[in-house]
């Protein structure tokens, strides 16, 4: 409901305008009801969406609208195959789009941090490795942890 809401007020830029696009396109075409809601004749109405959609788009801040958009989609895509087939796609694709404005809010509260912390947004592909133990876990008299290898970079750089 938010990514719905969020592409209806134009998030994401360009890529987002084209995934609300996309979303119409598919919103658009003819709605394929399942046999056995077509042989139903007491079968209420069911929405295409097309009236939501256009709606969350008048007001993409109302949670209502996207409420009802959502529903309307949840119902089509379970009533034809064809449509959830697409809106799975569609899903996957629009998902992708940036729909917040980047900002970033982290915070560390009390305590200590023993070793790395990272802050940040949308991060992927790090490894962290700290060896160094808690001060409550080096042996009386040591003091500050060093790099293993720091009295060995210190040699070469003297040249002996």
């Amino acid at each position: 409901m938010g990514l719905l809401a969020a592409l209806a007020g134009g998030a994401g830029g360009e890529l987002g305008r084209q995934a609300w696009s996309g979303l119409s396109e598919l919103v658009r075409r003819p709605f394929r009801h399942g046999p056995a809601v077509a042989e139903d004749a007491e079968a209420p109405a069911i929405s295409s969406g097309e009236a939501e959609l256009v709606a969350l788009e008048r007001a993409p801040a109302d949670p209502a609208q996207g409420r009802s958009l959502s529903t309307v989609l949840a119902v089509r895509a379970a009533l034809d195959p064809d449509f959830r087939a697409g809106l799975q796609q569609w899903h996957e694709r629009a998902k992708l789009v940036r729909t917040g404005n980047g900002d970033v809010h982290n915070s560390i509260s009390g305590g200590h941090q023993y070793g790395a912390v990272v802050m940040g947004r949308d991060i992927s592909g790090l490894t962290l490795d700290s060896r160094v133990p808690p001060p409550d876990r080096q042996a009386p008299g040591e003091g500050a942890p060093r790099r293993p290898d720091a009295s060995a970079d210190a040699s070469d750089r003297r040249g002996r």
